[in-house]
């Protein structure tokens, strides 16, 4: 009733129960976090990518492109990530995915927000300036901070 988005910290098998919530509840908006935790432990399933990016069909679901420290090798620069972060944003577009600080935790041992905030400012050549715009302010101001 009042669009507040809910931010889901789940993992990979929640994703079909939540594809059937989003059905029920098309207008609700929802953040899916850190990527739906794909890869937490240290295996990127291609069965658990598509689940996320099945997800893209309903348009109110948006997905934090984060959690880089806590996925898949767990170091930086985080390159292992790339092939996932093309598929969904192939899946969802620049407007729908967003870059999420993953505090304190990106900030402990060898990792550093300057390395995630790399990975998307910087490191992953299928994004334009324009999405890189997306991905780190303007989804996240327009969906999190409208008024």
């Amino acid at each position: 009733e009042r669009q507040l988005p809910l931010c889901l910290l789940v993992n990979p098998d929640s994703l079909i129960s939540i594809d059937r919530m989003c059905a029920r509840f098309p207008d609700t908006p929802v953040v899916i976090d850190h990527l739906a935790r794909i890869g937490a432990d240290g295996v990127m399933r291609d069965a658990d990518v598509r689940l996320l990016c099945a997800l893209a069909k309903h348009p109110r679901v948006h997905v934090k492109v984060s959690g880089f420290c806590a996925l898949g090798r767990k170091r930086p620069p985080y390159h292992d990530l790339a092939p996932m972060i093309r598929q969904v944003f192939e899946a969802y577009g620049p407007r729908r995915l967003m870059w999420g600080s993953d505090s304190p935790f990106q900030m402990q041992g060898a990792h550093r927000y300057r390395d995630s905030v790399a990975l998307i400012s910087e490191d992953l050549p299928f994004l334009s300036p324009g999405d890189r715009e997306w991905l780190l302010c303007k989804t996240a101001d327009s969906l999190l901070f409208a008024v």
